[in-house]
């Protein structure tokens, strides 16, 4: 079917067109009659009268004391609000707590309601989870970036382990295509002597069993999802199964962003865990059934301890981008690029020479894209990004292992021998052989050269985290005791100083009227002959700069 056409005959256009015309006539009459009354506009101090200037200038004068006292009002007005708010926060705080305390009292569990809920993203809780799994575990497995893997090991940790007697510990190489084969090989060479480790490649886009999707995902195929080193582990894994005669529980933990819940998705075959590239992903343990004889129990990351290096901290620490402060994202950013080396992070990013990070961030931002209004260049936000593609999988480098081998007081030569007991090192060293041979890795020119720091420091036992938290509750308390005092004390002076500024209006407005305070110390009578004379020298001084001398004109 046709669309009717909205072409119209001349004669009816003209019609519309004429009537339009008499109906704006129509409305101009009115207005008209009604008549439109303009403001009248102030006529001002005529030019003959005399002492127009002197007349202007206080006018001027007596304007700015209003709009300072309406000021001075508002800011009262704001402050009175604020002290309402917080007096019926106060009241409904109070309400509630009677409220909590009816119902222990009703019920008989005073003391597991006093005690309050416990924070799934606190530090507190991430240690306490973390205890679970050591204890629960048979098997510890330390996964590690293949990228720096001394700094990813947790002395803390590997001594609570090899201490414990019952346990084994293994080291789980992850991300083994990030860097290039000859540093793998050297690396697996030197934490082989210690304990026995896993090269390993998790698979990345797993799917997930829960969800069921009509339309069909853009797959990246670019990115290889096969996943090596999985056969090795799971048969590492059985044979400790066969010489205990039991099944086993296996817990896997590390730091923030190695990849410990894509490791068991991969071993699943299934994506079981929560993934993601931010960090702190995992705040629980949970379980994932290999096989009848393995449990995996997947833990919340460690926690890095603050005495660590800014460099640890960075790489390291459960920091969230978007909460955190721009001070620790720009000193962490400025911490990773101090220990690279200049020339290939240039050839990475495809940058010019540049003298320090503030301006290597200015000139990434600029080349992404990242700004603010105006243009300017977005530098928290894109150190931000810096430290997600270091810690993802986005950025290729690499450290070289020690020179000279020194294994920690910790680890003994009987400690070593404990841990390497039950397991066949030989075909172990064969299957990590085939995986670094079947494994994509990049060229050592495209991996960038990066310094470690060693070993990173991590808190474990939860006691030592509480009193940290106990320490910044007392700061925060103080600091909450020593506002509401400075605010009380500022209202106090606020009214003081409007009640002067009145009173200095009214002395101006009746000059004839003057009332003299009776002073009861010489203390006071200076303060006050001090404050007259510091209002008489402003008042001057502002009559001065105002002051236009008109005779000169006419000499």
């Amino acid at each position: 079917l046709r669309k009717a056409s909205k072409r119209l005959t001349c004669h009816k256009r003209y019609k519309i067109q004429k009537k339009i015309r008499e109906h704006h006539r129509k409305v101009r009459k009115e207005a008209k009659k009604r008549g439109h009354k303009k403001p009248k506009k102030d006529p001002g101090i005529p030019s003959a009268a005399p002492f127009k200037e002197e007349l202007l200038r206080e006018a001027e004068q007596r304007k700015q004391r209003l709009e300072e006292l309406k000021q001075k009002q508002k800011l009262n007005r704001q402050k009175e609000h604020e002290k309402k708010r917080k007096l019926e926060a106060k009241k409904n705080a109070a309400k509630i707590t009677e409220k909590d305390g009816k119902v222990c009292e009703s019920s008989g569990k005073s003391k597991a309601m006093a005690k309050k809920l416990p924070d799934k993203n606190s530090k507190k809780s991430f240690c306490r989870e973390l205890n679970k799994v050591i204890e629960a575990s048979d098997v510890v497995l330390e996964v590690l970036d293949a990228r720096d893997p001394m700094g990813c090991r947790c002395p803390q940790l590997e001594q609570a382990v090899t201490c414990s007697g019952d346990k084994k510990l293994l080291l789980v190489l992850n991300k083994v295509d990030l860097v290039p084969k000859e540093n793998l090989e050297k690396w697996l060479n030197y934490l082989n002597k210690e304990f026995p480790t896993v090269a390993f490649k998790s698979a990345t886009l797993m799917k997930d069993k829960t969800m069921f999707t009509k339309r069909r995902a853009r797959v990246d195929l670019s990115r290889t999802t096969e996943c090596f080193g999985s056969k090795c582990l799971l048969r590492v894994l059985q044979e400790y199964v066969k010489t205990q005669n039991k099944a086993i529980q296996v817990g896997v933990v590390g730091f923030p962003n190695v990849g410990k819940s894509s490791i068991i998705n991969s071993l699943k075959g299934v994506r079981a865990c929560n993934v993601g590239l931010a960090r702190g992903v995992t705040k629980s343990v949970q379980i994932v059934h290999v096989d009848k004889q393995t449990k995996m129990l997947d833990s919340p990351s460690i926690i890095a301890d603050p005495t660590n290096s800014s460099l640890a901290l960075a790489l390291r620490s459960i920091i969230d981008t978007e909460k955190s402060d721009s001070a620790e994202v720009l000193e962490g950013a400025d911490a990773i690029l101090n220990h690279c080396n200049k020339q290939q992070v240039m050839i990475r990013y495809t940058m010019p020479d540049f003298r320090n990070t503030e301006e290597f961030l200015t000139l990434l931002a600029q080349k992404r894209g990242v700004l603010k209004k105006g243009g300017v260049p977005d530098v928290e936000n894109i150190a931000k990004l810096l430290l997600c593609d270091w810690t993802g999988a986005k950025v290729s480098y690499h450290t070289q292992p020690p020179e000279s081998p020194r294994p920690p007081p910790y680890l003994t030569e009987d400690k070593i021998a404990e841990m390497r007991d039950c397991f066949n090192l030989k075909k172990l060293e064969e299957e990590n052989t085939t995986t670094v041979q079947a494994v994509k890795s990049p060229s050592p020119s495209s991996s960038i050269i990066f310094q470690s720091d060693g070993m990173t420091n991590g808190t474990i036992e939860e006691h030592k985290v509480i009193e940290e938290a106990s320490e910044w509750e007392n700061l925060e308390t103080s600091k909450e005791e020593e506002e509401e005092e400075d605010f009380t004390e500022s209202d106090d002076q606020d009214e003081d100083e409007e009640e002067e500024d009145v009173e200095e209006v009214t002395r101006k407005a009746k000059p004839g009227k003057r009332q003299t305070s009776p002073t009861n110390s010489e203390k006071q009578r200076a303060e006050s002959e001090h404050s007259n004379s510091l209002s008489i020298s402003l008042d001057k001084t502002a009559d001065e700069d105002d002051a236009y001398d008109f005779n000169t004109d006419y000499v």
